[in-house]
């Protein structure tokens, strides 16, 4: 039997940044939707509920934005992991919850990388492939 690659929903407004962003989580061996608002990103979380993680920019156009967006994602569906980044804005400490990653843009590859591991040990700390 096949695994499936868990599914990650990345939101960004910016065409370009969206799609590098995108790949660079596919790379990690992620199944990848794209949104280019929290507006949209919500309303496809509303019927499809069964992402693993959301990688979401802050400023965006539209009714919410990406701290928005994380702090429905986290009370609504906790199981969903959560990564905020922007280049224009840094989150103070209670403007998000507390299992929800921050990374400054612009992000790289080792970045999404490393991030996405600190993830996966959070949600399976006794995996013993990840123990790089």
């Amino acid at each position: 039997m096949k695994l499936r690659p868990p599914i990650a929903l990345v939101v960004d407004d910016e065409p370009l940044i969206l799609m590098d962003t995108s790949d660079m989580i596919s790379d990690e061996g992620y199944a990848v939707l794209e949104a280019s608002s929290a507006d949209e990103a919500l309303a496809f979380l509303e019927r499809h509920s069964s992402l693993q993680l959301l990688f979401t920019d802050v400023q965006m156009p539209g009714r919410l934005n990406g701290l928005d967006l994380a702090r429905q994602v986290e009370e609504r569906w906790p199981h969903i992991q959560v990564i905020v980044a922007s280049g224009a804005c840094r989150p103070g400490p209670d403007d998000l919850p507390s299992n929800v990653s921050f990374i400054a843009k612009p992000i790289s590859a080792g970045l999404v990388r490393e991030v996405l591991r600190f993830h996966q040990r959070q949600k399976y700390p006794e995996n013993p492939d990840d123990s790089e």
